[in-house]
């Protein structure tokens, strides 16, 4: 079905969620991303919809399970990858597995709330840690229930599920470090941080600029870890797909201009690459402003 103002198919936005959560991270997204973009949450095994299947913790598995939602979208079916936390790691995987195979990529790809596989990420990195360990590292964060007590139901049922997704958020950033068989993916890159996440800083996402030869846009927005979950989000993501799905040879500075005025935009085209990057970032204590 094309959509009769642009004559094009709806740009459709596949979504992955932070550990331990599911499809539900992402209700109520519909109508908050606008015309033209169709939202699809997409669940792992092990989680939410699909808890009664074994979770998946490693790179090779969790292509298994995901690619033939890609490998079969049809060339006139544009669509974009937005993943939260953990679930940056998993768009990202996708993406570099699509280029790797030589088959269409998306028209943008978005990550949020995740530093680059090359920074340190110390709730990542806590996926083997002692019990104590890890629920003080979630509990800082606010992922802890406050009535939760070791032994009760939060942890049979919930760190175990999260220690996986930890698992599986570690070896995507350690696979991701390999060598890439084609290269970079080509592919502009929305990089979104919440202003009060003390877990993907806006700094540290600058860094998502060496994942990609394609223009790469940094954005801040209200919120803490879980930023997901507010309004500004998937507005942003939706003026973010439309954009890419029309962009024009400076389709980096159109995406700049996604959502708030520009600031401060850079070209690198340095080590004879010809790669050129733009960045804009809302600095501390401004954030979105309204439906651009």
């Amino acid at each position: 079905m094309t959509d009769g103002r642009r004559g094009t198919r709806p740009v459709r936005l596949y979504c992955f969620a932070h550990a331990g959560a599911g499809t539900s991270s992402f209700d109520g997204w519909a109508g908050r991303a606008g015309p033209d973009v169709e939202v699809v949450p997409l669940a792992l095994p092990g989680r939410g919809s699909r808890a009664d299947e074994p979770a998946v913790t490693g790179r090779e598995a969790l292509l298994a399970d995901l690619m033939g939602h890609f490998t079969a979208v049809p060339r006139s079916q544009p669509f974009a990858l937005y993943g939260h936390s953990l679930g940056a790691m998993i768009a990202y995987t996708v993406t570099r597995a699509l280029h790797d195979a030589g088959l269409p990529g998306p028209a943008l790809l978005a990550v949020g709330a995740c530093p680059p596989p090359t920074t340190a990420s110390p709730l990542s990195n806590a996926w083997a840690a002692p019990t104590a360990e890890l629920v003080g590292l979630l509990t800082g964060m606010g992922a802890v229930p406050d009535r939760a007590a070791p032994g009760g139901f939060w942890y049979r049922t919930v760190l175990p599920v999260l220690r996986d997704d930890l698992a599986l958020g570690h070896r995507l950033r350690v696979a991701a470090r390999e060598p890439a068989p084609g290269g970079l993916p080509d592919v502009p890159l929305l990089a979104v941080s919440g202003e009060r996440d003390p877990l993907a800083l806006p700094d540290d996402m600058t860094g998502w600029c060496e994942w990609t030869t394609g223009p790469v846009t940094l954005r801040t927005v209200p919120g803490d870890h879980y930023f997901a979950g507010g309004p500004e989000l998937p507005a942003l993501l939706g003026r973010a797909c439309r954009t890419a799905v029309d962009r024009t040879p400076d389709c980096c500075s159109g995406l700049a201009q996604v959502g708030a005025d520009k600031v401060g935009t850079t070209a690198d085209t340095s080590e004879g690459t010809g790669r050129q990057w733009a960045r804009s970032y809302l600095p501390a204590g401004r954030h979105l402003q309204g439906e651009a």
